[in-house]
């Protein structure tokens, strides 16, 4: 019996049926990023035309009862309420990744979990290596430039309609997932400014109860909604972002189905129900209310260019993403002598790269929390975070189109190959018959 000796290879296609399933979830991803640039777009011209102090009134108009501490600015409820379900659907893939996805092998995860620690890494030292000698709260800011905008990324990719091979889609994806995880745990653990334990608690009882109704298969809203809804408000009391309960419900529902004749899994069905509504709603009126930043006048464009902390959000996007998600790939590859998958250069690596240097959702997000929202330095984040996204997205379109033609070739081989067996390779090695698709998780590994 002859051994094989093929290397084991980086971005092979994996599995089809993960293959399609992140062919789908790209597809709704990419139309939300095009609404979601929309909508940095409008507030970007509203906030810098006469009517720019409508949209501070409407953006600071309180709405909530004051009673429970929920009397909230517009803004305020479209980054605390309505990204939590953008957090929720995270917190589902999350889970749906390591239950049943590709980050359940450790050999497949090695790679996006590397390029997502590399990635975040080294735009965080390059910040901190700027802004070392700039004082005061500078350094709250070092988490910024960390997060890939996975929607915004899709739409880059989308208006310049740029080919990308499976595995590399599929890869982006992941990392995005992985990316959000580390986002998650970066705001609970490091921009958690007071803690209140009494009501971080007491909102483990309702999220205890969403969990029993969820693992028994119960998907009546009037049951769910309300449970979700104290859970989120308990934990906005507590001190923590109001974002992580999201996550925390998503973590709470099951993944693999009791039948595994019945249908989809619950949390594929919530995440078939609520990603529209995210992609769509959620994300794009957080960046309306999140992008508009005047970029004239005293405190405008040439202001945040002499600010330290915009200098290093722009190098760590820019620069830090490119270095540690290229380094991190290279470390992959150099310690597992393996090689990239056939068709594949360094220079895709290098387009993938620069392309997770747009930050923008998180970004924004973390900078409000390090800073405060309309603050001064608030306002420099902004304008840096969608200048150095606008500079990577620059850079990644001019190395992915040089490499368009090439990778247009090996989608259509993809389909024919799709089209010849329905199946493929899982991991990239030189086979002489299709490899059968990954065997469904057994139910009780929820």
């Amino acid at each position: 019996m002859q051994t094989s000796t093929a290397k084991p290879s980086l971005f092979s296609r994996g599995s089809w049926p993960e293959v399609r399933r992140a062919a789908g979830i790209l597809r709704k991803e990419t139309v939300g990023g095009l609404l979601l640039v929309l909508a940095a777009a409008i507030a970007l011209m509203w906030a810098n035309s006469p009517w720019s102090d409508l949209y501070t009134a409407i953006s600071q108009t309180r709405v909530g009862p004051a009673a429970l501490h929920l009397d909230l600015t517009v803004a305020q409820w479209s980054a605390d309420g309505l990204l939590a379900i953008f957090f929720f659907v995270a917190g589902l893939e999350l889970k749906r990744e390591f239950v049943a996805g590709d980050l359940r092998d450790p050999r497949r995860a090695a790679l996006p979990v590397a390029a997502a620690i590399g990635g975040m890494v080294l735009p965080a030292s390059i910040f901190v290596a700027v802004d070392a000698s700039a004082g005061g709260h500078a350094l709250s800011g070092w988490a910024i430039p960390t997060a890939t905008d996975i929607a915004f990324a899709l739409a880059v990719l989308a208006v310049i309609s740029t080919h990308l091979p499976a595995a590399l889609r599929t890869f982006l994806l992941t990392l995005a997932v992985v990316d959000d995880l580390l986002a998650i745990l970066v705001i609970a653990l490091f921009y958690t400014q007071s803690l209140h334990s009494i009501p971080l608690l007491l909102a483990l009882v309702p999220l205890a109860l969403f969990t029993v109704a969820v693992q028994r298969r119960i998907r009546s809203w009037w049951i769910l909604l309300p449970l979700a809804a104290l859970t989120w408000g308990l934990v906005h009391a507590s001190g923590v972002h109001a974002t992580v309960a999201g996550v925390l419900l998503g973590f709470a529902v099951p993944v693999i189905r009791k039948d595994p004749g019945g249908g989809p899994g619950l949390a594929e069905q919530f995440e078939h129900r609520w990603r529209p509504l995210s992609a769509g709603i959620a994300v794009p009126v957080f960046a309306l209310f999140a992008a508009g930043v005047s970029v004239t006048g005293a405190g405008g464009l040439v202001a945040a260019l002499t600010d330290s902390v915009a200098l290093g959000i722009v190098a760590g996007l820019v620069v830090g993403k490119v270095l540690g998600v290229l380094g991190a790939t290279w470390l992959v590859q150099r310690f597992t002598h393996a090689r990239l998958a056939e068709g594949l250069s360094w220079w895709d690596v290098l387009g993938l790269a620069m392309l997770a240097g747009i930050g923008f959702t998180v970004s924004l997000l973390i900078g409000e929390l390090a800073f405060g929202a309309g603050s001064e330095r608030d306002e420099h984040v902004k304008i840096a975070v969608l200048l150095g996204s606008l500079l990577a997205a620059t850079l990644a379109s001019v190395v992915l189109r040089i490499r368009n033609r090439h990778n247009r070739l090996l989608c259509e081989e993809e389909e024919r190959d799709v089209d010849a067996d329905g199946v493929h390779d899982l991991y990239g090695g030189d086979v002489g018959s299709p490899v059968e698709p990954t065997p469904p998780t057994p139910p009780e590994q929820q």
